[in-house]
């Protein structure tokens, strides 16, 4: 005979109707416009903060997401993950990374203050990524663009 865990079924009957977990069968929980719609506000969120149209985060973008949007960080990822076949936090990463590109070509700020706008850790960890995803450092990908 199984082993009825009731901390686990009492703790799901008491999850609220915008939490959900993340098991495949989650995914149902909302019909397919519902989930294009959630995946859509994700990107809109995303886009507020790498755009600068939010003000600096005090905490990590997981949970930024979360308390915006007011679902289960885990449920949105894997959503995403299976619409989008990438993760959130790629998705920031590249979003960021055009972030970097577009503020390189423009010239108005340097690369100390872009990775502070961006939320980076550090110039280094911006420059990492950057070279990670393009193949170039910023600073050559800035002499280049100033040739064309």
């Amino acid at each position: 005979m199984k082993h009825i865990n009731h901390k686990t079924i009492d703790s799901a009957a008491n999850t609220s109707e915008n939490t959900h977990s993340s098991d495949d069968s989650s995914f149902s929980e909302l019909t397919e416009g519902k989930q294009s719609r959630l995946i859509e506000k994700i990107k809109v969120s995303i886009a507020e903060i790498v755009n600068g149209s939010e003000k600096p985060l005090n905490t990590n973008f997981s949970n930024y997401l979360s308390a915006k949007l007011r679902y289960n960080y885990t449920y949105m990822a894997n959503l995403f993950s299976k619409a989008q076949g990438m993760t959130i936090e790629r998705y920031i990463m590249l979003r960021k990374i055009e972030r970097v590109k577009e503020l390189l070509i423009l010239g108005k700020l340097n690369l100390t203050e872009i990775s502070y706008v961006l939320h980076y850790s550090s110039v280094a960890h911006l420059s990492n990524q950057f070279k990670k995803v393009t193949g170039f450092t910023p600073s050559f990908f800035k002499h280049k663009s100033e040739k064309r």
